[in-house]
């Protein structure tokens, strides 16, 4: 069973009780972890605006149809998959040379059950399948909105 939510996608209701909220690269997500040990600027590479967590992890779920926009997030950033299609995920230093992964469950078919996008590289993820995809997505040094950037089209193209 499906439920709709702001008349724009239908969540199954197991991802339903997950509370989810809609993320800004498009997609579903909620914060499960937030590290409480300090990394001190100092402490961090070049860019960091500010102390950050030592990690942070997401849910984050996509329907069938929906890709997120393209991002870079300044940390590293570990996908794992959890349930549903394997995920389709574009990973590169720029997005015009980005190479393609398929996150899941099924190893012995080429995909992979978890996946490293390196600091400051561009992503974008969809599901491949006609079923959702739920993965969690772990941050080094932890999310901040500060270290994330839309691509300037803001296009999921």
């Amino acid at each position: 069973m499906t439920t709709r939510l702001s008349g724009v996608t239908e969540l199954p209701d197991w991802a339903r009780q997950l509370d989810l909220a809609p993320h800004p690269e498009g997609g579903w997500y909620r914060e499960t972890w937030r590290s409480e040990l300090t990394v001190s600027q100092a402490s961090l590479p070049p860019g960091y605006s500010g102390p950050r967590s030592a990690g942070t992890a997401i849910l984050f779920l996509l329907m069938p149809g929906q890709q997120s926009a393209w991002h870079t997030v300044r940390s590293a950033e570990l996908w794992l998959h959890h349930r549903g299609s394997p995920l389709i995920l574009e990973v590169g230093a720029d997005r015009t040379s980005a190479d393609e992964w398929l996150l899941g469950p099924d190893i012995e078919a080429g995909q992979h059950p978890q996946l490293l996008v390196p600091p400051g590289h561009w992503q974008r993820a969809k599901p491949r399948d006609d079923e959702p995809a739920l993965v969690s997505c772990v941050v080094v040094p932890g999310f901040d909105f500060a270290d994330f950037a839309l691509s300037p089209a803001a296009t999921t193209d």
